[in-house]
């Protein structure tokens, strides 16, 4: 996981090819206006969700993880709270992997939590079991969703 402010994202473009894509996206000027939804910016390489609404709190934060993408959850109004689980110590699958959604859900609860305040980032590898939307207050956010080079292969 690694969570900084928008203004010092060019120093992770080299996590993966299409990074810079994604952080260009949440650099443009008309974000905070954008529609609620799915926003394509390379196909299905790189998009983006939009999403406003209320947290549910940390006691109902599911923890999530994906194989196929990484995560950059920018938080563009209010302030997000997410919890974080290395996934070497994951011990109750909720449900098999999707392949189709590129998700899985677990009942463990994060070793971590992290305050991401407006105009910060965080990044989400598939190794980084996260639970996002553990604020209790409104939050406005972007969900860039970036395609792995090499896709995550669980252990076991």
């Amino acid at each position: 996981m690694i969570v900084d402010r928008l203004c010092n994202a060019a120093r992770y473009y080299s996590l993966e090819p299409l990074v810079q894509l994604g952080f260009e996206f949440l650099g443009r000027p008309d974000l905070a206006s954008l529609e609620d939804g799915v926003h394509e910016i390379q196909g299905r390489d790189v998009f983006a969700i939009i999403a406003r609404g209320a947290g549910v709190g940390r006691e109902a934060a599911m923890l999530e993880a994906h194989h196929k993408y990484l995560d950059i959850q920018y938080v563009i109004a209010g302030t997000d709270t997410m919890g974080w689980l290395e996934r070497e110590l994951v011990q109750r699958r909720k449900d098999p992997y999707d392949v189709d959604q590129d998700l899985e859900f677990f009942y463990d609860r994060p070793q971590s939590w992290v305050v991401v305040p407006r105009g910060s980032f965080a990044i989400f590898m598939p190794q980084d079991i996260h639970a996002p939307l553990a604020t209790t207050s409104v939050v406005h956010k972007a969900v860039v969703k970036v395609k792995l080079q090499s896709p995550f292969v669980a252990a076991g």
